[in-house]
């Protein structure tokens, strides 16, 4: 009988939400910049309904794009037709999902404390929100929250924020989830946060980074997307606000913030997953954060982290100009994947977002950079492409796990680097 509600359940959910059945996640090889156009060219049909997971680059970079049951014999005769090499990394989208569901209706009892949440398997908003309270009631003395603003829909955008005392700190901050559909990301966050309760006291680095900075975490950067796709379209990328004048709703939170706004590397399609708004900063997820770190002025290192590709970037993302510290922050950034293959062999790679994975405008880590904060990163997870943004629950725990070796070596030395 248990077995029989557990199934009923399972076809509720996945009936009440957008059906993938069919869909195919291609890879595409473009041999030449021709064929990085062409392919391009296709991301301008809207009537194809293409996701691209990978954006069109450069040749010799792959570009992931999942393609709708309608639109997957056309899609594959194009390049076929115009020789452009791919193959199937994901066959049928709807088991991998179906998959996804079973796991988390698996998890039925709320978890009473954080020793009993579970963080191997993903979790709504609410039950994320509802840990941070628990996490916050357990440990009053190193961890509070706080709320930056509402999100468009009215949300609150909730920060944790562990300190050990002492007014306006150089400061650490760490975010998750600002793309709603890389669920292991905020998965990820969760497990974060637990590990610096459990370690502070224990572990001598965090100890001493905590003994004289703060560090902020934004588990679910984008909870209006967030909740979307756990109530309805398990892929949904950007922010859920209305665009005058247009059928398609939402904005790329990571095109938004006001570095080379605008600029090759960003969409001004609104139905694009690129898209990057009316104005720099029109997301209030976007602009909530601008002025919490502006207000803050002492914020050391901004770290946001995404999946999937296994890449750990630093600025610029709109030019190829390098930074000023660049030597710095590849050497810093060779060390912290280094640390993180330790763990498990791992292989990340790493470099400017620009010349390492493609051209990006109006991205956090540009403007965090432009204002001053060095140690700007942003983190691509687990894995290559092989489940992309449906990563199994079974390498959460394993991808928090080493992340964490990399973010403690950005933290480390972000203590003993003062600036």
């Amino acid at each position: 009988m248990k077995g029989l509600l557990i199934l009923s359940a399972v076809l509720l959910a996945v009936f009440a939400k957008e059906d993938f059945s069919g869909h195919q996640v291609l890879r595409i090889s473009p041999a030449d910049e021709a064929q990085v156009k062409k392919v391009k060219d296709l991301e301008d049909l809207d009537h194809l309904q293409l996701d691209f997971w990978r954006d069109p680059s450069f040749p010799s970079s792959p570009i992931d794009v999942r393609v709708p049951f309608p639109s997957v014999q056309s899609v594959k005769a194009f390049l076929e037709l115009n020789d452009i090499k791919y193959s199937i990394m994901i066959d049928d989208l709807q088991p991998l999902l179906q998959s996804e569901q079973q796991q988390m209706l698996a998890i039925q009892s709320k978890a009473r404390s954080t020793d009993t949440f579970s963080y191997d398997t993903y979790h709504t908003l609410e039950e994320i929100y509802d840990f941070m309270d628990m996490l916050v009631a357990e440990n009053p003395n190193l961890v509070s929250k706080i709320e930056i603003g509402k999100s468009y829909e009215g949300r609150p955008l909730n920060v944790l924020k562990f300190s050990t005392g002492g007014n306006n700190r150089p400061a650490i901050w760490i975010d998750t989830g600002i793309h709603s559909r890389e669920w292991v990301t905020q998965a990820s966050g969760v497990w974060f946060a637990k590990k610096i309760t459990e370690d502070y006291g224990h572990d001598e680095k965090l100890t001493a980074i905590l003994d004289s900075m703060d560090i902020f975490l934004e588990i679910v950067t984008n909870p209006d997307g967030f909740a979307y796709t756990h109530s309805t379209n398990r892929l949904w990328r950007k922010t859920r606000s209305i665009t005058a004048g247009s059928k398609c709703i939402g904005v790329d939170p990571n095109r938004n913030w006001d570095a080379a706004f605008g600029a090759p590397g960003a969409s001004s399609n609104p139905c694009a997953e690129t898209y990057h708004g009316k104005f720099a900063n029109s997301e209030v997820e976007v602009k909530s954060i601008v002025d919490f770190v502006k207000s803050h002025g002492n914020i050391k290192a901004f770290i946001s982290i995404h999946s999937y590709s296994q890449l750990l970037l630093y600025p610029y993302g709109y030019t190829t100009a390098r930074v000023a510290h660049q030597q710095e922050l590849d050497e810093l950034a060779k060390a912290a994947v280094t640390n993180l293959a330790s763990l498990y062999g791992t292989q990340y790679k790493y470099g400017s977002i620009i010349t390492t994975i493609y051209q990006a405008s109006g991205n956090t880590i540009d403007w965090t950079y432009n204002e001053g904060i060095r140690y700007s990163y942003t983190f691509e997870l687990r894995d290559t492409g092989r489940y992309g943004f449906l990563l199994p629950a079974k390498q959460i725990i394993p991808t928090a796990q080493e992340t964490w070796l990399a973010l403690m070596t950005i933290m480390d030395y972000t203590l003993k680097h003062p600036y």
